[in-house]
Parts: C-alpha cells; structure tokens; sequence
C-alpha cells in the first residue's frame, strides 16, 4: 500500500529511520550513499559559495570552523580540500551527537587530515578555543522549532564571523523526484525512505524568518537564499 503524500503546506510529522537506533555496519553504507547524493546533485555549492565570502579574511590565528550534525563528515573533508586549494588556514571540527557517526566519519578521513572528531550534543560543547564559522548540512530538519531557535541562539552567540544552515526546502517536486531517484540510483533503503521525508520535514522561507524572529533575528542580520536543486540556505555573516 502506498503511503500518503504529505501536504506541503505543513511540515510533516514523520519520522526518519537514521534518527532511530542503528547499528554502525548499517550506518556506514547509509551516511556513505547520503554523502554520495550530496555530491551527485551539488549539496556542498551553497556552503562554499558562503565560505568565498572569507577567502580573503587572514586572521592572526586559523579559521575555526565548526560542523554540526557532522554526520559523514563528507561537508568538512570538502571545506578542507577547499581551504588547502585556496591557502587558508583552517581548524576544523565535526561534531555529532552520534558515536557511530564520529567513527564512521574519522574511518572515511584521511590520515594526514587534521579535522578533529568530537561525539556529543551540540548543546553540551564547550570549546576550547574561539569558533569563527559555524555550519551545519542536512540537520536543522531533524531537530524541533524550539530546538532549532535554541540553535539559532547559540551560533549568535558562538561564531565570531557568522553561521551558515545548508538544508533542504519543503515543496512536492523534489519530494517525488528523489523518491524516484532513489530507487533508481539503487541507494541504501535508509536512504531511499528518509530522503523524500526530509523534504517533507524541511522548512520554507516563512518558517526559516519565523524561528530567526523567535531567536532575536531580523532580516537584514540573515539572508535566506534557495539553491537547485532542493535546498534552502540561512546565513548570517557577522560585520567583520
């Protein structure tokens, strides 16, 4: 039986298999394919196109930049062979709240990286040196509004230079066509389920001023911008 297509004027109610316990031989091929669809339908161009923005910023120290909901770790690998083509001097760090995600992630790495790994709660980290950026891919959707304005308010109140959200856009098209494509591209079963729900779970434009109000924003603090295919973008660049 086919299930109902969710009405994309709401935000639906639906739960992702990746947030439910899962084994770590069975996480590693699903973050694996999920990574790979980042990569076939440009996932990591709006976090670059944001990070040109510091291209010719050299500060006395690297720039820290720190991933949430790292995942992967496939969006801080990019950064990184981004930064070392564009000689800037970087720290990176990706954290997830998940230790299986961590190990997968420093599995994935290069030995000669100098990303650093760290398992725990976005909302329990401490750094221990300054954080200039803040970025997160593919997470805000997994998280409550009220967690989501919680992490609006710390980013505000941890990144030096600004904080950037990658994640998707609620609407139809891209809905039905990754469900297709997923199938058809023979992705992990996780995947070929929890992506076209994470279209259904993203926001629109109005939800992303609505939480960023709720967090103390206002526009023109942040911009919103929606890249094809399928994604929608907040960034807040902070007066340098």
């Amino acid at each position: 039986m086919r299930s109902e297509t969710p009405d994309f004027r709401h935000r639906a109610h639906l739960t992702e298999i990746i947030d439910g316990p899962c084994a770590r031989d069975e996480l590693r091929p699903c973050l694996r394919d999920v990574a790979r669809l980042n990569r076939w339908l440009l996932g990591y161009r709006p976090l670059l196109h944001w990070l040109r923005c510091f291209a010719r910023f050299r500060p006395s120290q690297p720039i820290h930049i720190l991933d949430v909901g790292c995942g992967y770790g496939d969006s801080l690998r990019r950064i990184e062979r981004w930064a070392n083509a564009n000689r800037i001097a970087v720290e990176l760090t990706g954290l997830d709240i998940n230790p299986d995600a961590i190990a997968i992630a420093a599995e994935a790495t290069q030995p000669a990286s100098r990303i650093q790994w760290i398992a725990t709660d976005i909302f329990a980290y401490i750094s221990a040196k300054p954080i200039h950026l803040i970025v997160s891919s593919l997470f805000t959707h997994h998280l409550s509004e009220s967690d989501i304005v919680r992490f609006l308010r710390w980013m505000e109140q941890n990144a030096a230079l600004g904080w950037f959200i990658n994640d998707l856009s609620r609407a139809a098209v891209p809905y039905h066509l990754l469900r297709v494509f997923a199938r058809l591209a023979h992705l992990h079963p996780f995947v070929q389920h929890d992506g076209p729900v994470s279209i259904a779970r993203a926001f629109i434009a109005e939800d992303w001023q609505r939480m960023c109000s709720a967090a103390g924003l206002d526009e023109p603090a942040y911009s919103i911008k929606a890249f094809t295919p399928a994604r929608l973008c907040v960034a807040r660049k902070k007066t340098q």
